[in-house]
């Protein structure tokens, strides 16, 4: 087969690890920076070319899409799949999981547990705000934020006024989420390929930190889950269509948690701390299921 990498960087230990895995059974891949591609849209033979190559011939492709390119990236992957090519996570359902609040929208439709989490404009709202989600602490999100940033955790009542006052003052999206004590600076990674958690590790703040996130000094450990914990996952992913998702979970009293439902998970996390063959099991996906003009929407929303 002829898989197409769209990755900005190809050092990158999840890019180096899904070529090898690719080489590894035999299939030509490439590695395609994304903001490299044009397009030429016309509906009869809609193209795609890098470097001036028209982009031809490729089976499937595996989009690691930042956040920052989320608009770009995702024309790209949409111009491929009207070329007749398989994603392995199509254009809608990146686009899905990128909008933090429609995504929590989604997902508290279906009954998914979250975090009670609250959404404003106005500065004004800002009491009832606090209130609505439990008072403090709480947590406060940029919806652009990615990796822990722009996530700022608010113990006091005025602090939390002044942070939302400013990043609203700086017209900025903002959640509001309670803060789970419970986890203890903690959660749960399940890595979520074709509707399976194939592995989980557990992400441990530093001390001092209540950001989990491996950038921000986090350390991953191998942890089992629980029966619910899978099945929410798994649903998680299923509801915003993707068909590999790095679904975040908290323990709380009241059971798992959906934090964030990635759409390019990292790798190296999970395969250092489970020993998984985590790329190896996202090609083995590919070969089942990629077949010409097979993409179509999936969840709902």
């Amino acid at each position: 087969m002829k898989i197409a990498i769209l990755s900005r960087n190809r050092s990158l230990y999840s890019t180096r690890r899904l070529v090898e895995a690719c080489e590894q059974r035999g299939h030509e891949v490439h590695v395609i920076d994304t903001l490299r591609c044009y397009m030429n849209i016309a509906s009869n033979s809609p193209e795609i070319h890098y470097k001036g190559e028209n982009l031809v011939g490729f089976d499937a492709i595996i989009p690691r899409i930042g956040a920052s390119i989320t608009f770009y990236g995702t024309a790209v992957v949409r111009q491929f799949e009207m070329m007749g090519v398989f994603s392995v996570n199509e254009s809608v359902a990146i686009t899905r999981a990128r909008d933090k609040l429609r995504s929590l929208q989604l997902l508290s439709r279906k009954g998914i547990g979250l975090p009670i989490t609250g959404f404003a404009h106005s500065p004004d709202d800002i009491q009832d705000l606090i209130k609505m989600v439990g008072g403090t602490p709480l947590v406060i999100k940029l919806l652009e934020g990615t990796q822990g940033i722009g996530v700022v955790l608010a113990e006091t009542r005025k602090a939390a006024e002044s942070v939302i006052e400013a990043f609203l003052g700086l017209n900025a999206n903002i959640m509001v989420q309670e803060f789970i004590k419970e986890a203890g600076g903690a959660d749960i990674r399940c890595f979520v390929v074709d509707g399976k958690v194939i592995a989980a590790m557990k992400r441990q703040a530093a001390e001092g930190e209540f950001r989990s996130n491996l950038h921000r000094g986090g350390t991953p450990e191998l942890v089992k889950i629980t029966p619910q914990e899978r099945a929410t996952a798994v649903k998680a992913a299923q509801v915003m269509g993707l068909n590999v998702a790095g679904v975040d979970l908290l323990r709380s009293d009241r059971g798992p948690l959906v934090m964030e439902v990635n759409s390019s998970p990292g790798l190296e996390g999970i395969e250092k701390s489970t020993g998984k063959d985590i790329a190896g099991m996202i090609v083995s996906f590919i070969e089942r299921n990629a077949k010409p003009n097979r993409t179509r929407t999936k969840g709902k929303g």
